[in-house]
C-alpha cells in the first residue's frame, strides 16, 4: 500500500515518520526523499525493530525529490489491515464528562468505577474502511444531537504486542446516544467516517516523552469556537498496561491501533456542526485536520 516515511534524527529523541500517500513508499531524511524497497504497509509496521529497519533503508537508498515534490502527494489515513480500538476514561476529565452525559439515564456511576478499576474500558472503534486521513471529512450521526471530537494519542502495535509507533486519533463521539444508556456505546462510537487518523505514524527509538503535548482547536465559519491542550502524563494508565489488556484474549495478525483516551472535551453546551474544522496537534507527530461532513 502507498505510504511515505519521514526521518528525523537528534541526540535526545530520535524518530521517523511514516505517511501513507497516493504514491509509493517514500523515505524522508535531511530534506531528501527516497523510494523504499518495502511497499506493503502491514509487513512494514510488523517489524519488531521498525526504527532500525527504516534507518537502514535511508542509508542504502538514493534520493528522488525534495519538499516541493512531497507537497504534491495526497496524504491518506496511515492504516492498513489493522483494527482500530480505543480506551475510555483514562483521564480524569473524561471520567467527569462521561458521568455528566449519563447522569439522567442513571449510568454515571459506571464511569466512576471504570476510572478506579484495575481493568480499563476498551472498545472496538473502526477498520480502515471507516477511518479517514488528514484534510478529509469525518461524520456526525444524523440521529444524534450532541457530537464532539476526541483528540487522542494512538498507539501503533505490531502483531507481537510491541508498540512500534504513534499517530493522532480523532475519536468522533455521539454523546447524546451514549448518554441515553452506556450500552449504546458502540452506536455512539462506531459508524462510517467515525475515526480520523494521521497525518503519519511516528516511529521512535524509545518511548514518546511523557511531556508530549496534545492540543485541539475547532473553527466554525473561520472563527475559533473551542481550544484546549494537555500533556500525555495526565493519563492515569500506562501505554503498556492498555496494550497488555487489549492482547489478553485477542490476536491481531496484522497488528492493531489503540486510541488512548482524551481529557480535552468541549463543554456540555457545545456540539459539532457541518463544516466545522477540527485541528489536532501532538508534539513530534504533527497535525491532523478533519472537516465535519
Amino acid at each position: 500500500m502507498p505510504l511515505i516515511l519521514q526521518v528525523f534524527l537528534d541526540t535526545n529523541f530520535s524518530y521517523m515518520k511514516i505517511y501513507k500517500t497516493n504514491t509509493g513508499i517514500v523515505l524522508e531524511h535531511e530534506s531528501q526523499y527516497y523510494l523504499s524497497a518495502e511497499q506493503n504497509w502491514d509487513t512494514l509496521i510488523n517489524h519488531d525493530n521498525l526504527f532500525a529497519y527504516l534507518l537502514q533503508q535511508v542509508k542504502t537508498t538514493e534520493p528522488v525529490g525534495d519538499s516541493n515534490w512531497l507537497n504534491q502527494l495526497h496524504i491518506l489515513a496511515p492504516v492498513g489491515s489493522q483494527e482500530i480500538w480505543a480506551a475510555g476514561v483514562t483521564y480524569l476529565r473524561s471520567k467527569v464528562a462521561r458521568m455528566e452525559e449519563s447522569e439522567q439515564s442513571g449510568g454515571a456511576t459506571f464511569y466512576d468505577k471504570v476510572y478506579d478499576a484495575e481493568r480499563p474500558e476498551l472498545f472496538f472503534k473502526a477498520t480502515a474502511q471507516r477511518a479517514v486521513g488528514t484534510n478529509d471529512y469525518v461524520r456526525i450521526r444524523k440521529d444524534s444531537i450532541w457530537n464532539v471530537p476526541e483528540p487522542e494519542l494512538t498507539l501503533v502495535v505490531n502483531s507481537s504486542s510491541k508498540i512500534v509507533g504513534y499517530t493522532i486519533g480523532n475519536d468522533m463521539s455521539s454523546r447524546s446516544i451514549e448518554g441515553e444508556n452506556p450500552l449504546y456505546l458502540p452506536q455512539a462510537k462506531v459508524y462510517d467516517k467515525s475515526a480520523g487518523l494521521g497525518p503519519c505514524v511516528l516511529v521512535t527509538a524509545k518511548e514518546i516523552p511523557s511531556s508530549t503535548g496534545i492540543a485541539i482547536t475547532i473553527e466554525r465559519n473561520q472563527k475559533e469556537v473551542y481550544k484546549a491542550s494537555t500533556t500525555i502524563d495526565q493519563m492515569k494508565r500506562s501505554h503498556t498496561e492498555l496494550v497488555s489488556f487489549l492482547f489478553r484474549e485477542y490476536s491481531f495478525p496484522d497488528g492493531a491501533y489503540l486510541m488512548t483516551g482524551t481529557c480535552l472535551v468541549p463543554g456540555n453546551d457545545f456540539t459539532l456542526q457541518s463544516k466545522d474544522v477540527i485541528t489536532i496537534t501532538i508534539d513530534h507527530i504533527g497535525t491532523l485536520v478533519n472537516i465535519v461532513e
